[in-house]
This record gives C-alpha cells, sequence and structure tokens, in this order.
C-alpha cells in the first residue's frame, strides 16, 4: 500500500481478481465507509473533494472501476463485470454494510448492486444515474471510436485527441516503455456505455434502503423520468443542482452538503 501523490490524504491499494489490478483509492478515517463509483472516463481521484467534506464522519473508499484509471482492462464490460468487481472490493476490505453512492455508470451500478445484495447496502445516493437509458439505440460516446489509445509522446497523443484533448490531457498516463496513453480505452468505453442502456426500473425499485436521488439542471435524466424514479421507490428523495451531467465536479460544494445533509438522516 502506498501514497498516491496526486491525492495526499488518500491511500492507493490495489486487490487481484482473475490475474487483473482493480486499484482504489482509501481517504481513510475512522468514519462509516462510503463507497464512491465514478462514471465512464473518470475515476476514483476525482472524489477527492467530497471525501474532504464528509470527513471525518466518513471514510469514502473510492475505486478505479474496470479498465479506468489505474485499473487494468477487462475482457469484457458487462453489468455482471461491475457488480462483481465492487462485491469483490467489499470482500477485500472486510466491508459488510456500505452506503453506495455513485455517478452516471457508477449510480446504476450501485443500485443494480443493491438490488442483488441488499443486506450489504445501508443507504444509496444516486448521482445523475437513470433508471432508463439509451432507450432509442442511441450511444453518445460514438466521438470515442475515432480517438487513439496511445502514441509515442504525450505530444503526439494530444494531438491525435484533437478537440477531446481539453478533457483527457491531464489524466494521461506514460507507459513503460516510454508511450503515453488515455486512462481508458475508447473503444471499450463505448462498449460498456453499450451495454449499460436498458430499462432498470425493476433494479432502482428492489431495495427500500433511504436513497437521495442528485438531479442536474443540464443533467441527462428527463424531468418525468426524475419524478418517477423518486415516486416509484420508496424512502427515495431528491435534489436538483444548477449543474451539468458532472455534477459533483462542477458543483462540488454544493453536491457535497447535499450529500452531507441527507447521510445526517439515515
Amino acid at each position: 500500500m502506498t501514497d498516491d501523490s496526486a491525492n495526499a490524504t488518500a491511500t492507493r491499494a490495489e486487490l487481484v481478481i482473475d490475474g487483473r489490478r482493480l486499484s482504489y483509492l482509501d481517504f481513510g478515517g475512522a468514519g462509516s465507509p462510503l463507497v464512491a463509483l465514478h462514471g465512464h472516463l473518470s475515476e476514483g481521484a476525482t472524489f477527492a473533494h467530497l471525501a474532504r467534506a464528509l470527513g471525518p464522519d466518513w471514510r469514502l473508499i473510492a475505486p478505479d472501476q474496470r479498465g479506468q484509471g489505474e485499473s487494468d482492462r477487462a475482457a469484457d464490460y458487462s453489468r455482471k463485470g461491475y457488480l462483481a468487481d465492487l462485491q469483490a472490493l467489499l470482500d477485500h476490505l472486510g466491508l459488510d454494510r456500505v452506503v453506495l453512492l455513485g455517478h452516471s455508470l457508477g449510480a446504476i451500478n450501485a443500485y443494480q448492486f443493491a438490488a442483488r445484495h441488499p443486506e450489504r447496502v445501508t443507504a444509496l445516493v444516486n448521482a445523475e444515474g437513470p433508471a432508463a437509458l439509451g432507450l432509442d439505440g442511441a450511444n453518445p460516446f460514438g466521438f470515442l471510436l475515432n480517438l487513439p489509445y496511445q502514441a509515442p509522446t504525450r505530444d503526439a497523443l494530444v494531438a491525435g485527441l484533437g478537440p477531446a484533448a481539453p478533457y483527457f490531457s491531464d489524466r494521461l498516463r506514460k507507459n513503460a516503455d516510454g508511450s503515453w496513453r488515455l486512462p481508458f480505452h475508447p473503444q471499450e468505453m463505448y462498449q460498456s456505455e453499450e451495454q449499460v442502456h436498458g430499462d432498470h426500473f425493476d433494479d432502482w425499485t428492489a431495495t427500500t434502503c433511504p436513497a437521495l436521488l442528485v438531479h442536474a439542471t443540464k443533467g441527462v435524466i428527463p424531468p418525468e423520468q426524475v419524478r418517477a424514479m423518486v415516486e416509484r421507490r420508496a424512502n427515495t428523495v431528491s435534489a436538483e443542482l444548477d449543474a451539468d451531467h458532472l455534477i459533483y465536479t462542477t458543483a462540488p460544494d454544493a453536491f457535497a452538503a447535499a450529500v452531507r445533509a441527507f447521510l445526517a438522516t439515515i
């Protein structure tokens, strides 16, 4: 276990699942455990601000989900695979019951895990995670299909990314051979998005633990779906923030305040 240089208050560690590394950040402390799951094209380090805001009452643990950040690429990006990784992480940490918080893909992973393992989840925080998405067949990650995964130099990779460069250039990784790569494989993330599409209302409504749905004014969940998600699931409250889909990084203080207020009620 080593200190993560980019997150002075966190410790980076890993577990091995079928020969594949799953990396995670543990922000520590003696507080109650909260596992935070990022969305596509992201990584656990993005929860550093939230971890500071919730401490010391909550010990935030943020994995880099399969194929992203410091975690190894996976053979598949199925619903089953993501949920198995989460179960393996909880078992590895010896955590019987936790609060699960997720953004987008991570939120869907969180409530689907709760639906299958309700005894292990004390509460849910869903940030911009729809209960139904992609039913029209459209994949918003089409732009990824033309992006390079790696290049001989950092400059070459940035140039190849074109208009997408500003979104990822501060998170590029250097390979052992001196080449540079993205912290995710573009084509794999496109496939991951494909596999998360569907009507998941049965999973969303399967549990009755306290839940907070945090949605953005410029987010991806239609207003009518927000209402349905709150009305159809017991013990669910919502909070709307003036932000875009990346709600916990574009409105970090408001998001942390909403989460902290919710956690104080459970």
